[in-house]
């Protein structure tokens, strides 16, 4: 799913690519397949795009030209549902494919939220419902004097981004890891292995633990 959506990643902000990564692989674990249909969008391609619909032929499909669009910066991502024949794509807000009773869009847009995204879905004036954001907190005025995400905002955003990985590794089943019916230390059971410090476990058996530094090497040395 990943791939489908790559070179659309492109020139989009580290975080945002974090984000759009992480929802695809959100929604593809509820059943939903989505795509990446435009990331990074240049000066031109959306003076291009207002033109539609008012200069040219087609339906008006945005109210922003060059340089009012988040896109023109990297800070947006529009999606699309990725049909059950992995090429086709569809913007019907009414699909229920891994059929759970809840609009497969819908869900997207749960997640997108849950990782820091703004929903064009939300928007008063010109809703665009295939379109997410992350604006640091920055207005288009900022951007186009040549602002850029303060590290602050960015550290917020990761910190947002990996929020549900960290929760479930806390909330991991904690595992007692005994030698010999002795328990020597509490592991952290995920996806059915079980992690333990290597130095307590290895000396708990009466082995020796050495760290070369340079190699970046453990080596576990039996002493019987």
């Amino acid at each position: 799913m990943k791939l489908k959506s790559q070179t659309r990643l492109t020139g989009l902000h580290p975080v945002l690519i974090a984000a759009a990564t992480a929802l695809i692989e959100r929604c593809y674990a509820r059943g939903v397949n989505i795509l990446i249909t435009q990331g990074l969008r240049t000066i031109a391609e959306q003076d291009a795009l207002y033109a539609q619909g008012r200069t040219k032929p087609g339906a008006i499909v945005t109210n922003a030209r060059g340089g009012y669009s988040y896109h023109n910066f990297g800070l947006a991502v529009d999606f699309a549902l990725l049909l059950p024949n992995g090429s086709s794509v569809s913007w019907d807000m009414r699909r229920d494919d891994n059929n759970n009773q809840i609009a497969d869009w819908q869900e997207v847009v749960k997640e997108a939220k849950a990782l820091g995204f703004e929903w064009g879905g939300d928007w008063t004036s010109f809703k665009d419902y295939p379109h997410f954001q992350m604006v640091f907190g920055l207005t288009l005025t900022q951007l186009r004097a040549g602002a850029k995400p303060s590290t602050s905002a960015v550290e917020a955003a990761y910190k947002i981004i990996h929020r549900k990985e960290e929760e479930e590794l806390k909330g991991e089943v904690i595992a007692v890891v005994k030698v010999n019916g002795v328990k020597v230390a509490d592991g952290v059971l995920e996806k059915g292995i079980t992690y333990v410090p290597v130095r307590i476990i290895a000396e708990a058996l009466g082995a020796q633990v050495g760290y070369d530094s340079a190699t970046r090497t453990v080596e576990i040395k039996s002493t019987h």
